[in-house]
């Protein structure tokens, strides 16, 4: 068959079945393996959608500039589409995305601006809004936005949904997919759920990103956001296109449980996989373990291809360098609280608490600071050394409560976060760390810990 154009060639991916990472699991493990779409990733679909949705209402007129926030893949998607149809493309991406990505879009021509990762969405630097005021700025251009445009989700329940139903002859009985925009979880599982109530959604979501903790107290948790490298998925905002509805549950994987895994299908499988597939895949597997019975079929959407993470996963060096590797350069924060042999406490004040009340209480423990939490949430935190100092001064607010005097929230980080991050994030803004571990308990990390693991 001959094709017009490429992005005739997007969809109809093929399914394979996992053999060896999956010994000892019932029932049957399939993978929807998009890599095979022209861009290399399942993006490249709601890519198509959105600009075609865009043309249809007069948004997107000819010789028009297509401007995006992207991770990579949809951004790939997205030129694809414009070199088939004569358009420019303009993206912004975060600077933790791997120099292959750039690379790569760069040489379909499309401009590439790399903002910072580490400042909020509503900050004028972050790369959604930058790409909002380029979309101001530029006559006749185009902000599909993928995080709420739901022409995303549109093209997975249109192209993605039934192309499961049929491959699988209406079998399946699990969907598994990583959650970042939202749209590939959500437009797949409901077009499943619509042929089938039955089938159970899995969600895969990664530490640092707000979904699972949102899906399960419906609290928006900001002390849930903390920096992750994983690339591709989980999220500090809460895109339209994630509809929790159609998602069952939620599973977190780690950075480095994901990236050996992507490594084990490459190596065991034969896919070549980017490292979000690998997040899919163990949180996968983690549920299957447990809960797949003999007949069951579940299906686990494999994103986007190994080419795009050469110089990070696939790079023993840069994987030993993170402590994802057996011969590691440094420890982790999983070592620390590992190695505490669950003897570690954490102990923290009420915010309605006195300063009286906070002094007795770090003073009887033996610690010289504490986060402040009100409720299960943690709102600030407090510091031996900086309350004297203000007591010195003002004998009167020890009868002060707390929340009058307290200083900023301590800063979660992940369980993969090794000494040198942890290191350097540890300043006079940052006096210690939280992390929570795989049970969601919080342990606090100081620098007295990673001295102490330095050492050792």
């Amino acid at each position: 068959m001959i094709y017009n154009s490429i992005i005739e060639t997007i969809g109809n991916t093929p399914m394979v079945r996992l053999n060896k990472v999956t010994k000892g699991i019932k029932g049957s493990i399939i993978a929807k393996v998009e890599y095979f779409n022209p861009g290399n990733s399942t993006k490249d679909r709601m890519a198509l959608k959105m600009i075609e949705d865009a043309e249809k209402a007069g948004i997107l007129k000819p010789g028009g500039t297509i401007i995006e926030g992207t991770s990579g893949n949809t951004g790939m998607g997205l030129a694809l589409t414009a070199a088939a149809k004569g358009y420019k493309c303009i993206f912004t991406m975060a600077d933790k995305q791997s120099q292959e990505k750039i690379n790569i879009l760069r040489s379909v021509g499309a401009d590439v601006i790399v903002c910072p990762t580490n400042v909020e969405p509503e900050d004028p630097r972050s790369y959604y809004s930058v790409a909002r005021k380029l979309n101001k700025d530029i006559p006749n251009s185009y902000y599909p936005n993928q995080y709420d445009n739901l022409s995303n989700t549109a093209a997975h329940y249109e192209s993605t949904g039934p192309e499961v139903w049929k491959q699988t002859e209406g079998k399946i009985t699990h969907y598994v997919a990583t959650v970042g925009t939202g749209g590939s979880m959500c437009g797949t599982s409901k077009y499943l759920k619509e042929q089938n109530a039955s089938i159970f959604s899995l969600g895969i979501d990664t530490y640092g990103s707000v979904f699972k903790k949102y899906k399960e107290t419906g609290v928006f948790d900001r002390n849930e956001i903390y920096p992750y490298l994983t690339e591709g998925f989980g999220e500090d905002i809460l895109p339209k296109n994630v509809n929790f509805d159609v998602i069952d549950r939620f599973i977190k994987v780690t950075d480095k449980d994901a990236a050996i895994m992507a490594r084990r299908l490459s190596r065991e499988e034969g896919l070549f996989v980017g490292w979000s597939c690998g997040s899919a895949v163990h949180g996968a597997l983690e549920y299957a373990r447990e809960h797949l019975k003999e007949n069951d079929l579940m299906v686990i959407l494999l994103p986007d291809h190994g080419t795009r993470y050469l110089a990070k996963i696939y790079n023993d060096n840069w994987m030993k360098d993170h402590g994802f590797l057996e011969e590691r350069a440094f420890a982790t924060a999983h070592d620390i609280i590992t190695s505490r042999q669950g003897k570690d406490s954490i102990f923290t004040i009420e915010k309605s608490s006195t300063i009286g009340d906070a002094i007795s209480l770090m003073s009887r423990e033996g610690i010289d600071q504490m986060p402040v939490v009100e409720g299960s949430e943690f709102v600030g935190s407090v510091a031996v050394s900086v309350l004297v100092e203000k007591i010195i001064n003002d004998p009167t607010i020890m009868k002060k409560q707390v929340g009058e005097l307290m200083e900023g929230t301590m800063q979660f980080v992940g369980l993969d976060s090794t000494l040198d991050v942890l290191s350097s994030m540890l300043n006079k803004n940052n006096k210690a760390l939280l992390v929570r571990d795989y049970q969601e308990k919080v342990h606090i990390i100081t620098q007295h810990d990673i001295l102490k693991a330095m050492t050792a």
